[in-house]
């Protein structure tokens, strides 16, 4: 039995498939191997050389991602299709505020409120029950669609929070697979392309719906029932993913559930540094959110609405290339070094966000090149939030904890900011222009995002070494870390 809980095959008989399976063994043998492609079990042993475990750990980092990437994608099945509609011409109580706006600031509400919940419980959730939580969860989400097609008028707002107070809690859930390993800045960063790419193509599937005839009410359930199967069958694979390995905590820190006297301690510790993170996230999180739930409205503006594929198409470029700027932090091992590429990506987000806005307003940029590249600028600035900020700072400051901690407050303090948004928008600007609110939007952006972003690089790069700033990652596994490596990565 090698670390982490891994089997080892020593003999012929184990190569046989009779192997010791102990209570805390993740790996059972070849039907794993042949999921994880292939990958030899008995391969890993201790003759191991550094080049073959260093192409298992690839190839199990890969394969890692692409079921967390999976997990997540179908997540974004039962909480965006809502917006592929603008139900026009429907006010929520007879008022002032559109049907559209009271559910997009309806299901925020519950989505904001999963993320203060989620601070306690994703912070604490153990192994064990992680997969029973992200299927119960996923499960009220869709029956609260449901619900959403089948009662009255404007019930179907109370409807709608309820499916998004489970779904705050589903990243939280699938990060802590992840996180605290190696690799984690690469997983990180493919779990973030999930959500940049979904939600364009969620959209169109549910678009795609609405062609063919089904009732607009029922359409984000049709959509997010389509997509199910899929997402138990990654919860499946995810639960086979091993935990850190003794080599991933000594150079990441040990990741663990967090008691309320840790998560006290760690904000007490770095609250310099965290305030400005967490402000610039309010506006950054409304930003991104406005930009997502109200894109059909600023691509008709644009007179692009109608073509098809039009969402996937604006973001599908940017996921991959934040995807590869951000997955590409993992050949920085050392941690001090790897926060100043974050910080320093992070404010060039910010800066093309401003500076393309520009450009649009000056006719350098079409209405459609503007807003792929103010999505890549303000995805730029958000995905690091969401992947390798927090867990380079635990690494950098040798916090033993959970980067989920980190992450669900930043997301509490964001969706607070984008249901403000929404209602400054409706009841105090209500005509202006989509556009108009945009383009303003993103002056401010620009402004406070430089401001803050440089307020707490100052702070978390001035951090003294004792702190942990000068860990460094291992550039690869040597001889005597071969094994350790190989093991942690046979699934991973």
């Amino acid at each position: 039995m090698g670390l982490g809980g891994v089997v080892r095959y020593d003999g012929a008989e184990d190569r046989a498939g009779k192997c010791d399976l102990s209570p805390h063994a993740v790996a059972i043998g070849g039907d794993r191997n042949r999921l994880f492609g292939g990958m030899s079990l008995a391969a890993m042993n201790s003759t191991d050389t550094a080049e073959n475990s260093s192409a298992l750990h690839w190839r199990g980092s890969l394969a890692a991602a692409a079921i967390a990437f999976a997990a997540y994608f179908c997540m974004y099945a039962f909480r965006k299709p809502l917006t592929a509609n603008d139900y026009e011409g429907i006010f929520f109580l007879g008022g002032a505020l559109k049907l559209k706006s009271a559910l997009v600031i309806s299901q925020v509400l519950g989505y904001a409120l999963s993320k203060f919940v989620g601070v306690k419980f994703c912070s604490e959730v153990t192994r064990e029950r992680r997969a029973f939580w992200l299927v119960g969860l996923i499960l009220w989400a869709e029956l609260a669609l449901v619900a959403f097609g089948a009662v009255p008028g404007d019930w179907k707002v109370a409807a709608i929070f309820f499916n998004g107070l489970p779904l705050g809690m589903i990243w939280g859930l699938v990060v802590r697979y992840l996180e605290g390993r190696k690799s984690s800045d690469f997983l990180l960063a493919a779990l973030c392309c999930s959500f940049i790419i979904s939600t364009g193509i969620v959209k169109d599937a549910g678009k795609a719906w609405l062609r063919v005839g089904v009732d607009p009410f029922w359409m984000p359930a049709i959509t997010g029932a389509s997509f199910f199967i899929p997402f138990l069958f990654a919860v499946w694979l995810l639960e086979r993913l091993p935990e850190p390995s003794l080599g991933d905590r000594e150079q990441r820190t040990e990741r663990k559930s967090m008691r309320r006297d840790e998560r006290t301690l760690f904000l007490r510790n770095f609250w310099i540094g965290l305030v400005p993170l967490f402000v610039f996230y309010a506006v950054l999180a409304a930003f991104r959110d406005f930009r997502d739930n109200f894109s059909k409205e600023l691509l008709d503006e644009l007179g692009y609405s109608e073509v098809p594929g039009i969402f996937t198409a604006v973001e599908a470029p940017t996921a991959f290339i934040v995807t590869g700027l951000l997955a590409a932090l993992i050949l920085i091992k050392n941690h001090r070094t790897s926060l100043w590429a974050i910080f320093g990506t992070m404010i060039a987000g910010a800066l093309v966000v401003g500076l393309t806005t520009v450009g649009y307003l000056f006719g350098q940029l079409d209405g459609l090149s503007w807003m792929i590249m103010i999505g890549l600028g303000g995805y730029l600035a958000y995905v690091p939030y969401n992947a390798v900020l927090f867990e380079r700072l635990l690494a950098c400051t040798r916090s033993v904890g959970t980067a989920v901690f980190g992450i669900y407050i930043a997301d509490s303090f964001g969706y607070v900011g984008s249901i403000l948004v929404l209602l400054y928008k409706d009841v105090l600007a209500p005509k202006t222009t989509q556009i108009d609110f945009f383009v303003n939007f993103s002056w401010v952006l620009a402004a406070v995002g430089v401001v803050s972003l440089v307020t707490s690089g100052y702070f978390f790069l001035r951090l003294p070494s004792s702190a942990g700033s000068s860990a460094v990652v291992d550039s690869g596994p040597d001889e005597t870390s071969a094994v350790d490596d190989a093991q942690a990565t046979q699934v991973v």
